[in-house]
């Protein structure tokens, strides 16, 4: 007879004795399963994609984006949550002072992708409610005691961060519950391999060109090596390829209007993004910065995101110590003033 497959627990399983954090999580995963549904049926479900009005991080909102907040929001005000600031909401919303915990959501994060089957996802950061319900927001990424994300794509999975280790789970969908398959995930150090939108070159700041130059030297330049380069686009795909893979993903500032001070929202994307990351043995980073050590000021601040393996990203990093934090559009001789070999 063949072994029978090791029964693997469930979320719910997984967090027993997790307690408000675990109510959290759970709510957010029941909601994700209904929106997995609504995502896969699309227009079945009467998902047009169509664009509606424009959000409080300045982006235009379509209809799926509309039905994730509302998904989402209506499954935190049945957790344990004084507040939540959801993209889609210019301010966080009053849900239970009393309660213990905050949370930061990005509801369906890469929208945008989605006329192209492509996975999106839904992110979340939840941090303890301070003494000032508002003010909880606004304490560096550190504070979160636990994010994630949730990925729609071939497989529904949940990316969790939650007493330092990152764990991986999938919904099992006739069971309607999502179910443990890989353990303490730790990113893979040496890869050889980065993502970015080449396209934005010439906006670029010195360091972050210089470091792609290099890379795109291969085998024939100092690095000794040739790289692969992968740009999907889309935040939790790219989180989640490099937590199974490794290398680098940068979403730097650059010179082209709205994009100086980075794109991706510091609390629901770039805070629990990068306690993933760190957990799982890597790091996260504007280039200059450690992400978990910012504050944000606004509920809606962006900034520039380097993450992937500690090695690539402190590469990148003392790149940016040896250039004036300026953009240029062209190839001027600072660009190829300083490198990691020359």
């Amino acid at each position: 007879m063949d072994d029978q497959p090791t029964l693997q627990p469930t979320l719910d399983e997984h967090l027993a004795g997790q307690a408000a954090v675990g109510a959290v999580i759970a709510s957010l995963a029941r909601a994700a399963i209904e929106l997995a549904e609504l995502i896969a049926a699309g227009p079945l479900m009467g998902i047009t994609g169509r664009a509606g009005g424009i959000n409080a991080g300045g982006d235009r909102q379509t209809d799926i984006d509309i039905a994730a907040d509302r998904l989402m929001c209506a499954a935190l005000r049945d957790a344990p949550v004084a507040a939540v600031l959801s993209e889609e909401s210019e301010l966080p919303e009053l849900l239970d002072q009393n309660a213990p915990l905050c949370v930061a959501i990005d509801p369906l994060d890469g929208s945008a992708n989605l006329d192209n089957n492509i996975s999106i996802g839904t992110i979340f950061s939840i941090r303890p409610r301070g003494r000032d319900v508002l003010s909880s927001f606004f304490e560096p990424g550190i504070a979160q005691c636990a994010a994630g994300c949730f990925i729609y794509g071939p497989q529904t999975t949940l990316v969790l961060a939650l007493d330092g280790s990152v764990d991986i789970f999938i919904l099992d969908r006739p069971a309607g519950a999502f179910v443990l398959i890989r353990r303490s995930v730790r990113i893979p150090s040496d890869t050889p391999e980065f993502a970015v939108n080449a396209s934005n070159r010439r906006h670029w700041n010195g360091a972050v060109r210089s470091y792609i130059d290099e890379c795109l030297l291969g085998a024939s330049g100092g690095r000794g090596e040739d790289f692969n380069m992968r740009w999907i686009g889309s935040l939790v795909a790219e989180t989640f390829r490099i937590l199974v893979r490794g290398g680098v993903f940068l979403y730097p500032a650059d010179a082209r209007p709205g994009y100086h001070e980075g794109r991706l929202r510091l609390l629901y994307e770039a805070h629990p993004i990068a306690l993933i990351m760190e957990w799982a043995g890597g790091t996260a980073s504007t280039g200059r910065n450690r992400i978990l050590d910012l504050s944000a000021r606004t509920p809606h601040q962006r900034v520039p995101l380097i993450m992937g393996s500690q090695r690539a990203v402190r590469e990148i990093d003392v790149l940016h110590e040896g250039f004036e934090l300026r953009f240029e559009s062209s190839d001027a001789p600072l660009f190829a003033r300083r490198g990691l070999f020359r």
